[in-house]
């Protein structure tokens, strides 16, 4: 089968992509590898809240129900995209994983899944920034229970008393907080944990930051590298951690049944979670010179050196604003002209 265009990935970012290249009349297909629009939201824990109000949530300003102002569950996220996808008629084939990209000639690009095999002239690669969980190579078999954050769903899963969160990000400290409830837990951090207040004066942060500039900063200026450097936490639940966790140096490893640390400490542990992060995986990507010897995609604001191959929903793909609903808007918006020609990034 051909197709004008292909992307690759069904979250936010390739249904943004997909709207964008509707709008402007071009023929385009989705593919995703779950088995519906926002499998990859409802899949995480189940206290899941963003820390960014609704109105920065929503794709081309179609409003998510509710009070703009206020916080929505993944849920209400899962739903929204499915709607999305279901009102604006976008074309998707759900249950294909994308198991390599790779040229064909001069002008077309192969597209080949678990069970089918397709040709298009643009790939636009959206399989966002949540993609493949990490976990460091610094523990043996020793723990009863260990899991990355994206297997967490809520506390009746942790069977033991005795929980060790690996991760001071966000979500380690919305779980966290939500584990000093009925678990002794611990957190291990690597660096300070700074925290910005939801509102300021009576205003979202977010609001604050739209105001100063700051969602526009480039990934490449003086603000935006220290932003990259030092994001700080968002929210309250930092409060309760500080008050009922005892928070840790950095993990150093995990050897028969105790954790060790930076500072020397070291204490045996009944459950690990690990809130690491993800890392993206473009082993499948076989067109040269598209990702570079890190694994790091090779792009200018999303655009590819290689002709025809774009990106979206990279975290700082062309500032600080990427990393929300409203900027992958943008940024779908930015490549679909220039897909169309209509300008150079």
């Amino acid at each position: 089968m051909k197709f004008d265009t292909i992307i690759i990935g069904g979250g936010q970012a390739g249904l943004a992509m997909g709207y964008a290249l509707s709008k402007r009349k071009e023929s385009y297909i989705i593919i995703d590898e779950n088995e519906d629009v926002g499998t990859s939201w409802r899949d995480r824990y189940d206290s899941l809240t963003l820390f960014t109000p609704r109105k920065y949530n929503q794709l081309f300003n179609i409003s998510l129900n509710g009070n703009p102002n206020t916080f929505p569950t993944k849920d209400e996220i899962a739903l929204y995209l499915k709607d999305f996808q279901q009102n604006h008629e976008l074309p998707i084939i759900l249950n294909q994983k994308v198991i390599k990209l790779k040229r064909e000639n001069k002008e077309w690009y192969r597209v080949i899944t678990q069970s089918h095999s397709y040709l298009a002239k643009n790939v636009v690669i959206a399989t966002g920034a949540f993609h493949t969980p990490f976990i460091p190579r610094i523990h043996d078999s020793s723990i009863e229970q260990m899991m990355h954050i994206s297997e967490y769903r809520n506390p009746e899963q942790i069977a033991n008393n005795k929980v060790l969160i690996v991760g001071a990000g966000n979500s380690g400290i919305q779980v966290a907080a939500e584990l000093t409830k009925s678990h002794q837990v611990y957190l291990s951090k690597s660096k300070m944990l700074k925290r910005l207040p939801p509102e300021i004066a009576g205003k979202s942060l977010f609001w604050w930051m739209e105001i100063f500039g700051v969602m526009k900063a480039d990934t490449n200026s003086f603000v935006g590298k220290i932003l990259k450097k030092n994001d700080p936490l968002i929210g309250e639940d930092l409060k309760t951690v500080k008050n009922a966790v005892r928070i840790m140096n950095r993990l150093e490893k995990i050897k028969d049944g105790f954790a060790h640390f930076h500072n020397g400490d070291k204490f045996t542990v009944d459950t690990v979670i690990w809130a690491t992060g993800y890392r993206n995986d473009y082993s499948w990507v076989e067109v040269e010179g598209v990702i570079d010897q890190e694994g790091i995609p090779i792009h200018k604001s999303g655009v590819s050196n290689e002709r025809g191959i774009y990106f979206i929903g990279l975290s700082w793909q062309r500032n600080r604003g990427s990393a929300l609903l409203k900027g992958i808007s943008n940024d779908a918006h930015v490549i679909a002209d220039v897909m169309t020609q209509k300008k150079k990034v």
